[in-house]
């Protein structure tokens, strides 16, 4: 708009990830902001955009429309109506506007060689909702779930400013493997992840050894699967890497030398989420992702 101002626009919704009206909404609504905050912006005005069926109590989309609004509250912007149509299943989210900074814009792209990388929540939304589906999932495991994925990303992109961010991006349905691959393949390099320091919801590795994997993982695998070198881990960790998110955290790419103040600037923030220094970048060695 001019040297101080950029817009960044946004638009996201999806069917219900979970049965509570009110908690779908917060859910997609904090998942549409998630893009302004992953380019680092602040969100100033969000648009609702609806399909409802006419079968279903008016009273359930009330709900949904609440949780959302709560959410655009929480961040700060102004919900300002929206559109709606009639559908056989119902679908919610947002156009998002918000503002940064040009100087500021955080890029999925740009991580240099020797950069840490740090994830601001856990993964495996993915299998725990397929586990609360097959009503198998723990009651403490599906309600650390709907945590992270209500929770926004709002406290993170706080809390890194000042520091040098080579790239950023949020962890959404390509799951960690295919976002990772993205920035990697875009930056040239490689990106080195120890599978067993990102952090998982409780019990999303024990659902990923009973096989509860939604069919999304193994489309991210499909899709991605030949940029990572993924032979040193377990399979149940594979699946995890591959796993769908909902609503996920972001992955920033960072110098080595920041690390220690990074984290603790997180750890002030307060966040609702486990965050965690997962990997680090090297020379591109064939493979744009490599799990260990």
């Amino acid at each position: 708009m001019n040297d101080e101002t950029a817009i960044i626009q946004t638009v996201d919704f999806f069917t219900p990830v979970v049965d509570d009206p009110y908690t779908f909404g917060q859910i997609a609504a904090a998942n549409a902001l998630s893009d302004i905050y992953a380019m680092g912006g602040k969100p100033v005005l969000a648009l609702n955009i609806v399909a409802f069926p006419n079968c279903l109590d008016p009273a359930i989309l009330g709900d949904i429309l609440a949780g959302g609004a709560d959410k655009v509250k929480e961040s700060g912007a102004v919900l300002a109506g929206g559109h709606s149509i009639q559908d056989d299943e119902p679908k919610y989210g947002l156009c998002v506007t918000g503002f940064v900074h040009p100087d500021a814009v955080r890029k999925n792209f740009g991580t240099r060689e020797g950069d840490v990388l740090i994830l601001t929540k856990q993964i495996g939304s993915g299998i725990i909702n397929t586990a609360v589906k097959g009503e198998v999932a723990s009651r403490a495991s599906a309600e650390e779930a709907v945590k992270v994925m209500t929770s926004l990303n709002k406290k993170a992109i706080e809390a890194s400013a000042g520091f040098t961010i080579h790239a950023c991006t949020d962890i959404t349905g390509f799951g960690l493997a295919g976002h990772a691959v993205e920035v990697a393949k875009a930056s040239n390099v490689t990106l080195d992840i120890d599978a067993k320091s990102v952090p998982f919801i409780t019990d999303a590795a024990d659902y990923a050894k009973m096989g509860l994997v939604p069919g999304g993982t193994y489309r991210n695998r499909g899709y991605s699967g030949k940029d990572t070198d993924t032979g040193a881990i377990e399979d149940y960790l594979s699946d995890l890497m591959f796993d769908p998110q909902t609503s996920g955290g972001l992955l920033f790419s960072i110098p080595a030398d920041e690390e220690e103040r990074f984290m603790k600037s997180l750890q002030n923030a307060k966040l609702e989420t486990k965050a965690a220094c997962i990997g680090r970048a090297s020379a591109f060695n064939g493979k744009n992702v490599v799990f260990h």
